[in-house]
């Protein structure tokens, strides 16, 4: 059996806000952008990683998730 790639369903998007600001999120490549704070949240097999600390700061464009 092949291994499927498991994809973010972006029309639920609205319903997620950041959980240390709980500004309005936004989808970029494989992360959950917040408009308020710039943290950067992994998308994990189609599931967001909303935890505060796992997320990388606006300074930390470069570093791994």
């Amino acid at each position: 059996m092949p291994a499927t790639q498991l994809e973010f369903d972006a029309s639920v998007l609205a319903q997620f806000a950041c959980p240390a600001c709980h500004g309005d999120l936004r989808m970029e490549d494989s992360r959950l952008i917040c408009a308020a704070c710039s943290r950067r949240y992994p998308i994990v097999d189609g599931i967001p990683a909303l935890i505060v600390e796992r997320a990388e700061s606006a300074g930390d464009a470069n570093q791994p998730a």
